[in-house]
């Protein structure tokens, strides 16, 4: 169950860092330990192109397409025969194009196709489709057009075996297909290495019949090459290709399964059985020493409801565990993780999820995500929910908590935020970068959803000091529909109070709406209404790029406890609380 439904009872890759003149390198040798997940592709946005067809925004208007697009602008290819051109830096041979095309008049999506040209000489059509994309109306959505309020415009695809040298001109055109128009966000080019070679002692579903061409079946053969390499202490390796799974894949304790790269080996969905929650894709760790690496999870979901199982990349109850190099896209969640404990998630690349890209729920504890890229989910990019609905929990003691999002990205949610954190003990986000949230916060500290079931003991509000250090949030703070407009960092406090929250080290630049907010919700229903916060050297040099009025600074009316303010530098200040103190040490000091 997600966490929004439960409230409301009681082709993929890369990170845009910044708009800037020129292409945008993610991989680059860093001078310093800059924030953000540091992946090995190079962005180049809209902004960086030149174009026959039509440049919009920036604009700032919610349910438009220009808002869920980097620096809220992209291009629009309507007629046959419009391009984009760019000038390729670096050398690469495979790219993901961020993409929208129109939704069919009922809903439902259609395909059409792009050209690509390399210095003038036309390579190959690439597929496009919107069956993936387009969702109306208020939470949990759904694929009707008549709704309005419509988001969700992009999708992905992505491309390898193309090689691009320095100084190459690649063209996207619209070829004559009779699609009204294509949009242009992004492309993202990669050098990628070779396929990785197989580990000695291992064993091959294709030696247990798997075809790995995308067209059989190859659920039972993985299934039958996992139970043998547990029963023989081997790893499962899983060579490049396309296997097809229409089913649930259980990892028990100490078993590795160990693809040939993200770009080679694909695990992907079968669309005529995607709608039956159990025939998707879904691994599920359990047990103890469990390991996944370098493959993709390719999905086929076109819709959301909270009251079907997650698929993509399940943990429940497993220990010290690692998941490296893993690209998830069109599946619900990224990866969810259930009481879990000592694991280690790293470069990984979550993409167009229909909800969070990553998400630490319930009983878990001493979970790192490092390094991991989420762009275009359907809820938060990263989250902490020590929710206390799992029934076969008891009590935790330590309770859950010390899990940290390190060096990661999370942009263009077209819901929700970048990274969240909604109760938990001593919980840290460090040296990230959130940009272009246009549907909500770059970081939001929050207790809008429960985290305590008293007839069992349990009571996983927020304790200790929640960190939030070293990050820069960068066009964050846009507008939530159930909530209206948000701050690139909110504090919320809602059902319960919060305490010993930490902003240190940030920069909150070009907000969309307010800076830096303290609000309290909750004190209008008698429930949480107190919240006590240090900032330390935080800059909020400007704020309101999509409306005016607005605050670097923000307290809201009902709101009681105090915010210590050291050394910081920031616009715009209101504080409408008479019950809430602003301590200030002037910078100087």
């Amino acid at each position: 169950m997600h966490r929004r439904d439960l409230f409301k009872l009681t082709v993929a890759g890369g990170a845009l860092l910044a708009v800037l003149p020129g292409p945008l390198r993610a991989g680059a040798p860093r001078a310093s330990a800059a924030p953000g997940a540091d992946m090995p592709w190079e962005t180049y946005p809209s902004q960086a192109m030149t174009t026959t067809g039509t440049v919009l925004g920036p604009s700032y208007e919610p349910f438009r397409v220009e808002m869920e697009s980097s620096g809220q602008s992209c291009i629009k290819l309507a007629s046959p025969g419009e391009h984009a051109e760019f000038t390729v830096r670096s050398p690469a041979n495979a790219l993901v194009i961020r993409y929208s095309l129109p939704d069919s008049t009922s809903g439902g999506g259609i395909d059409a196709g792009l050209d690509l040209y390399r210095n003038g000489a036309f390579l190959c059509t690439v597929r496009l489709s919107s069956r993936y994309s387009w969702r109306y109306g208020t939470y949990p959505f759904t694929g009707d057009p008549a709704a309005g309020k419509p988001r969700n415009f992009y999708d992905e695809c992505r491309l390898k075996g193309v090689d691009f040298a320095p100084g190459d001109r690649i063209r996207l055109q619209k070829p004559d297909d009779g699609a009204a128009w294509c949009m242009l966000d992004l492309v993202d080019l990669e050098r990628i290495a070779p396929p990785l070679p197989r580990p000695a002692r291992s064993l091959s579903p294709v030696e247990f019949g798997a075809g790995g061409r995308g067209e059989t079946d190859d659920t039972e053969a993985l299934r039958a090459c996992v139970a043998m390499a547990a029963k023989q202490g081997r790893t499962v390796w899983v060579p490049p290709g396309d296997y097809k799974l229409s089913g649930e894949i259980v990892l028990p304790s100490h078993v590795a399964l160990q693809g040939a790269g993200m770009w080679h080996t694909n695990f992907v969905g079968d669309p005529a059985l995607y709608a039956d929650p159990e025939r998707r894709i879904r691994f599920t760790l359990t047990g103890s020493g469990g390991r996944l690496a370098d493959f993709a999870v390719l999905g086929r979901l076109a819709y959301r409801d909270d009251k079907e199982p997650n698929d993509g990349i399940i943990g429940r109850g497993c220990e010290r565990f690692t998941l490296s190099r893993l690209w998830v896209e069109h599946t619900k969640v990224g990866m969810w993780f259930y009481g879990c404990l000592d694991g280690v998630i790293e470069a990984c690349r979550l993409r167009n999820t229909r909800a969070d890209g990553v998400n630490i729920c319930t009983h878990s504890r001493n979970l790192t995500v490092r390094n991991c890229a989420a762009r275009n989910t359907g809820d938060d990019c990263f989250a902490v929910w020590p929710a206390a609905f799992d029934p076969g929990s008891p009590p935790l003691s330590p309770p859950p908590g010390s899990n940290v999002f390190r060096h990661c990205t999370g942009e263009l949610a077209y819901l929700a935020n970048g990274a969240a954190i909604y109760g938990g003990a001593g919980n840290r986000i460090e040296d990230c970068r959130f940009t272009d949230m246009a549907a909500g916060c770059g970081v939001l500290v929050s207790t809008t959803f429960p985290t305590a079931d008293a007839a069992r003991g349990i009571d996983y509000n927020f304790s200790g000091a929640t960190v939030v250090r070293g990050c820069d949030l960068v066009r964050c703070g846009g507008y939530d529909h159930e909530w209206g407009w948000r701050a690139a960092f909110q504090i919320c406090v809602d059902r319960r109070d919060i305490s010993g929250v930490e902003l240190r080290d940030a920069s909150i630049r070009d907000s969309l709406s307010d800076g830096f907010a303290i609000i309290a919700p909750g004190a209008k229903k008698g429930l949480g209404r107190r919240a006590e916060a240090r900032l330390d050297k935080v800059e909020i040099p400007d704020c309101g790029m999509a409306l005016s009025g607005r605050h670097g600074l923000w307290v809201g009316s009902g709101t009681e406890g105090t915010l210590a303010l050291r050394r910081s530098t920031i616009v715009a200040r209101l504080n409408e609380s008479d019950r809430f103190a602003i301590e200030e040490t002037p910078i100087s000091r």
